[in-house]
């Protein structure tokens, strides 16, 4: 448990290449003490699998420097606080503002960060990153160039499964979507020779294996991927996902059996059972519009990642015929995926829309009350959308009207049910429409007693 509080303190923003990466998820530790407790944890959505500490040792805090970068200079302002006082008053950085101990200056940190060369020897890929009968791993980069491995695929673009990968990368081709392989490109710096984009839904054959990327339903440029063997034996790796009722549509799911399924097991608890995306985004636009009426003078702040939450604040935008404003590094990254009408809807000027975008850890009281200060009077109140699973209540369930949002004077925080990974029923469904011959949870796996609860869950829905 005490190397996943001090990874949260280290990895809730790095700024690398230009570009913000707020998406650092939290994991669960060795013990398996964080698993399937999400309450315990703070807004990232993902209690992402068991080599925690390994990314406590990663490149991002030895070879690429930690940036400490002031709040107000990471949203592109000035800080309203600092107005009228002297240039050398000392600005606060981001890790004083979250409340957590500056990693440059903790010693405990620093005798748990050891070199990356040093975490490497410490390192074996674990058997679900490999694929058996091939050469490839998925979503292994942080263990150095992996034995018998001679391709690298990464499901999707977020750090807990990119880690390890930076501009000095040789140790084999990495296979990706190709809206993956454009922010490996720009955001890390990664040599083109060493991307291999491939199309979703095509069929490659890579070293004598069929490989087919599906999409995930996760952030943009996530891909399930299918491997069929020689031998005709089939694997389906998920990475992150959210399982829907239009997989079943898939024709290579439809038509081939699976032998092994790669699970991403994130809300494998059956007090998760999220109301649909849809639904989520209709009762976001529905207390967005009334609360515009009642308040015109209302700044609408979404939380999101660096890559994920697009489409809620899509949704705004689209239903209130605004723009949407984001720094310069997340315009960036939006404007890589390539989505027809994208540039149109972003704006570069604050002033000139009330829909903002923030990292989804920023959505604290103090933090968003010296944002609405810096707005030059323009915006008198704020609704903020907090978008992720782990705010998710059994007692609301899917009656979205329930959610009691927190204000604090002028501030108010809606935290919403929307997530980018599969509730327990959709992955009942998921598993049940495929019947695969056997299961590999990917996520929680690191205590025996979680283990044995998915697998008694996967039995319980194979049986029915």
């Amino acid at each position: 448990m005490e190397k996943c509080k001090e990874g949260r303190k280290l990895m809730k923003e790095t700024v690398i290449s230009d570009c913000t990466f707020d998406d650092f998820h939290s994991y669960s530790d060795d013990d398996g003490e964080n698993c399937f407790q999400p309450d315990n944890l703070e807004d990232d959505e993902t209690t992402h699998h068991l080599e925690y500490s390994e990314q406590i040792c990663s490149s991002s805090v030895k070879k690429r420097r930690l940036t400490q970068t002031n709040l107000f200079q990471s949203w592109g302002l000035k800080n309203p606080a600092d107005h009228g006082k002297s240039k050398n008053v000392k600005q606060t950085n981001l890790f004083q503002l979250w409340g957590f101990e500056n990693p440059g200056k903790s010693k405990s940190v620093q005798k748990t960060t050891t070199s990356l060369a040093s975490c490497k020897s410490q390192r074996v890929c674990p058997f679900y990153k490999r694929i058996p009968g091939t050469p490839f791993t998925v979503d292994a980069f942080r263990y150095g160039p992996v034995k018998g491995c001679s391709a690298y695929f990464l499901s999707h673009f977020h750090a807990d499964h990119y880690i390890g990968l930076t501009k000095v990368w040789s140790h084999g081709p990495i296979y990706c979507t190709n809206l993956t392989a454009r922010l490996v490109r720009i955001c890390l710096n990664v040599s083109p020779s060493f991307i291999c984009p491939l199309e979703l839904g095509t069929e490659y054959d890579l070293k004598g294996i069929k490989v087919t990327m599906l999409d995930a339903n996760h952030c943009p440029g996530a891909a399930l991927i299918h491997f069929r063997l020689p031998n005709g034996q089939c694997y389906l790796h998920t990475g992150d996902f959210r399982a829907s009722k239009l997989m079943q549509s898939y024709p290579l799911l439809a038509s081939q059996r699976i032998n092994i399924l790669y699970l991403d097991t994130t809300y494998c608890n059956p007090k998760y059972r999220f109301p649909s995306k849809e639904e989520v985004l209709k009762f976001v636009v529905g207390v967005t519009r009334t609360y515009l009426n009642n308040y015109p003078k209302t700044i609408v702040v979404v939380g999101a990642y660096s890559i994920g939450k697009e489409h809620v604040y899509f949704a705004i935008s689209k239903a209130l015929g605004v723009k949407i404003y984001a720094n310069a590094s997340r315009r960036r990254i939006l404007q890589s995926f390539g989505w027809a009408g994208i540039s149109e809807n972003l704006s570069t000027n604050r002033k000139d829309t009330p829909l903002h975008i923030l990292p989804i850890s920023s959505l604290k009281f103090e933090m968003l009350e010296r944002y609405l200060a810096s707005q030059d009077g323009q915006y008198t109140r704020m609704l903020a959308f907090r978008p992720t699973g782990w705010t998710y209540s059994e007692t609301i369930g899917e009656n979205l009207n329930l959610i009691k949002p927190t204000s604090k004077g002028n501030i108010t925080i809606y935290g919403v049910p929307y997530s980018e990974h599969s509730s327990f029923t959709e992955l009942q469904e998921f598993v049940q429409f495929l019947r695969p011959e056997k299961i590999i949870p990917t996520v929680n796996v690191g205590n025996a007693v979680y283990r044995e609860k998915m697998q008694s869950y996967f039995q319980q829905w194979l049986k029915a």
